[in-house]
Parts: structure tokens; C-alpha cells; sequence
């Protein structure tokens, strides 16, 4: 049998070890974000070459970001994220073809979103739904940009 003493050491180290545990997931939660917003940055700061994969990652992160909020009803954060979505991978289009390079991997990943896009207008509240089809519309002419000048190589 556990005299009071060792009972309460028991439990101290139950509790140092919870609060090291959510000191580690806080600090996992706070690095993802930091490495979204240090992403955003390293979009915009690099060269046109490197440009488009860094911005397809930004869309994606944005995305799957979005995909949760709308799960979680915050809509309002979920409707900023969408735009991210948008404006990351007109940018990461704009990039490849200036840059001549990653078009047809940019193409991949934005119809890879388009088709997460359609499942998730699916399941989002009727109000909602028509922003999410508006993000799938822009979505798509960028796909139709990219494939546009793919083909063009070809011909």
C-alpha cells in the first residue's frame, strides 16, 4: 500500500509530465503557424524559378486550413484561407510561366485542390456553398492557364 508521500509523488510526476506534454504541443501548434506565415514570406521573397512550388505549398497549407475551419464553423477564418487559397496559386501560375518552370506540377497540384475544393463545397452549410464554388471557378481558369501553355510547348 502507497503511504500519502508516495502517492503524492505519483501524482506530481503524472502532472509534470501533462504539462511538459502540452508545453510541447503548444510549441508544435505555434511552429506550424510560424512556418505558414515564414512560407508566405520565403514565397514572396524568392527568386521566379523557385516561386511557384513555394506558393502551390502555401495554397495547400491554406486549404487544408480552411477544409478544418469550415468543420469547425468558423467561417469567417475559413472565407480568409479560401482567398489565400486563390491568391497563391494565381501567384504560383503567374510564376511558372514567367519562369517557364513547374507548370505542369502546379497544374497537378491545383486540379489535386479543385477536387478537395468540390468535396468540400459539399459539406459546408447552403450559405457558404457559392463562396467555395467561386474559389473552384478561379481555381480552375488557373488550371486552364496552365494547361493552355503546356499545350502550346507541344504544338
Amino acid at each position: 500500500m502507497l503511504d500519502a508521500g508516495q502517492l503524492w509523488s505519483r501524482w506530481a510526476r503524472a502532472g509534470g509530465l501533462l504539462a511538459l506534454a502540452a508545453c510541447c504541443l503548444t510549441t508544435l501548434v505555434a511552429g506550424k503557424e510560424s512556418t505558414l506565415e515564414e512560407l508566405k514570406a520565403r514565397a514572396s521573397a524568392a527568386p521566379i524559378g523557385d516561386r511557384p512550388h513555394l506558393c502551390v505549398q502555401v495554397a495547400e497549407r491554406q486549404l487544408a486550413s480552411a477544409t478544418k475551419l469550415y468543420q469547425t464553423e468558423e467561417n469567417e477564418k475559413a472565407r480568409a484561407s479560401l482567398a489565400d487559397v486563390i491568391a497563391f496559386s494565381e501567384q504560383a501560375r503567374d510564376a511558372s510561366i514567367q519562369a517557364r518552370k513547374h507548370q505542369k506540377q502546379s497544374e497537378i497540384s491545383v486540379r489535386s485542390m479543385v477536387r478537395k475544393l468540390v468535396d468540400l463545397k459539399h459539406t459546408v452549410p447552403h450559405d457558404e456553398q457559392q463562396g467555395v464554388q467561386d474559389a473552384i471557378d478561379r481555381l480552375e481558369r488557373v488550371r486552364d492557364d496552365l494547361l493552355l501553355v503546356l499545350l502550346e510547348g507541344r504544338l
